[in-house]
């Protein structure tokens, strides 16, 4: 059994909520060609939620075989019905979604310049109120 220190746990609590926070102003980026910015953004956004799948997956099969209520062999040939099927397009969709969050907020800017201000103009204009 491997023990973590508080440090640790503290340290990623705190990249946890750090990555939920929205910048404020104009959104930052790292790169000259936004296409690439983009791309980074999703492969990233694929990453996270690859690296969390897989572990949770490792988690439960290593528990079903511990257990002996499932071998690997039984997982790799499950076949689902149609409802599971169904519950798994769903969440493709909403998985796809997230993905593409990026390139769905810049759309929507697209679309509607008259919400695209700074925070700074936001600032001024709620102070001359």
């Amino acid at each position: 059994m491997f023990s973590i220190s508080k440090q640790v746990i503290m340290q990623s609590i705190n990249d946890i909520l750090l990555a939920s926070n929205k910048s404020k102003g104009k959104r930052p980026y790292f790169f000259d060609d936004p296409a690439v910015e983009r791309v980074l953004n999703i492969t990233m956004a694929v990453a996270m939620e690859h690296a969390v799948t897989r572990e949770r997956l490792d988690t439960i099969e290593r528990l079903l075989a511990a257990k002996g209520i499932l071998s690997q062999s039984e997982i790799d040939a499950y076949e689902p019905d149609k409802t599971a099927a169904e519950e798994r397009q769903r969440w493709h969709a909403e998985y796809i979604s997230r993905i593409l969050r990026i390139v769905q907020q810049e759309l929507e800017a697209l679309e509607h310049p008259e919400n695209n201000r700074d925070m700074e103009d936001i600032a001024e204009e709620l102070g001359r109120t």
